[in-house]
């Protein structure tokens, strides 16, 4: 059983940086894959990045070169590192975790999912 907390939201002007946090009440040693998502109003969720244990991460499209997805597993933390941020990067986030196989892009493969942390980007 595993509690995920995000933290690091905020307002942002076009772009500039954020670092998202999340943090895990319970070990993520044996979790698989740790992800970030994103929901921005009026639009599905959609995902951002994900980080295998072997340290081996994937991007959505929108988000390549300007974000880092990390994993600290004996902080039971996972971060997103924002760069370059633009109004379309507006919504809130969302970590998650799988504990089971399944699609990383499937929201139904993941069992614990965060409350959210809100990125605003604008001027």
């Amino acid at each position: 059983q595993v509690q995920l907390v995000e933290s690091g939201g905020g307002l942002v002007q076009p772009g500039g940086s954020l670092r998202l946090s999340c943090k895990a009440s319970g070990t993520i040693f044996s979790i698989n894959y740790m992800s970030w998502y994103r929901q921005a109003p009026g639009k599905q969720r959609e995902l951002v990045a994900t980080i295998h244990d072997s340290g081996i991460t994937n991007y959505a499209d929108s988000v390549k070169g300007r974000f880092t997805i990390s994993r600290d597993n004996a902080k039971n933390t996972v971060s997103l590192q924002m760069i370059s941020l633009s109004p379309e990067d507006t919504a809130v986030y969302y970590c998650a975790a799988r504990p089971a196989g399944g699609p990383l892009n499937y929201q139904g493969s993941y069992s614990n999912w965060g409350q959210g942390t809100q990125v605003t980007v604008s001027s």
